[in-house]
């Protein structure tokens, strides 16, 4: 079975920090559903979260949906054909339904509560590409957010406005609209440190090319990591030790994207 890996990114304003984490896992989340929900194989899924992004990368995804067999069971065989073997309206209709001219081609089910006329097909798997910006879409429209809002002249709504849209599926850009931004295969480093677009080759290049020259750390448990380790080296330097809240680590975590540690005092007199 033919693989590919799997990038989508949505590129925003400043998200809520509060829900940042949430959302991103939401958004994996939903990524994954809509793959299973349309029988296309993966592997695992890595959620990338920014104050200005969502992103998602998902391993190994099958390149086409598997062929469904398909069955669909008609009137039973004693109520399909009358006494001199002629088709029934039933046994008509039903083939007409089905698609199929000759009532003969149909095949017979046998069980042990009788025999029923059936008709069996086989439906071609889609090509993953085809169905990402539905896949994309649903899970975008089912994150929790409370609010949402609009922008622009645009009638698309979302948490905060896009900026840009990135969906590469191994070395291809998937080229399509998402909440009113046409996608491609350029993410945005750090507003300040490296403002200007950035070319991603393939979904595995991402993260490294986002940190080395984005200056974006874009895993959160990573940046939240290296937040904490930051500010406790700084705390003993001081010849203190620091005093971490998990809720608003998780807060700071949510609104920087490239952390460096700055130290301040208050003057003696206060």
């Amino acid at each position: 079975m033919e693989t590919h890996d799997l990038l989508i990114e949505i590129g925003t304003e400043e998200l809520p920090p509060k829900a940042l984490k949430t959302l991103s896992e939401a958004f994996s989340s939903g990524i994954c559903r809509g793959l299973e929900d349309n029988n296309i194989a993966y592997n695992i899924a890595t959620p990338y979260a920014t104050p200005r992004r969502l992103a998602v990368l998902v391993k190994e995804v099958a390149v086409v949906q598997p062929d469904l067999d398909m069955e669909k069971r008609g009137p039973a065989l004693k109520a399909a054909y009358d006494k001199e073997g002629n088709p029934s309206k039933a046994a008509m209709g039903f083939a007409r339904s089905c698609g199929v001219e000759d009532i003969k081609t149909l095949d017979t089910l046998k069980t042990d509560k009788g025999e029923w006329l059936v008709y069996r097909s086989t439906q071609k798997g889609q090509a993953t590409e085809t169905l990402l910006q539905s896949i994309i879409e649903n899970a975008l429209e089912s994150l929790p957010i409370p609010k949402r809002m609009r922008w622009a002249h645009l009638d698309f709504e979302f948490v905060r406005p896009v900026q840009w849209v990135m969906i590469l599926f191994g070395y291809k850009s998937i080229e399509t609209t998402i909440l009113g931004v046409r996608s491609g295969r350029m993410t945005r480093g750090h507003r300040f440190h490296h403002p200007q677009p950035l070319e991603i080759t393939e979904p595995h290049a991402y993260a490294k090319v986002l940190e080395e020259k984005g200056k974006v750390l874009p895993v959160f448990s990573i940046r939240r990591d290296r937040i904490k380790t930051l500010v406790e080296q700084a705390a003993e330097e001081l010849g203190g030790f620091a005093v971490i809240d998990d809720d608003l680590l998780d807060e700071v975590t949510s609104l920087v994207e490239y952390p460096a540690p700055i130290v301040g005092q208050f003057d003696e007199k206060f």
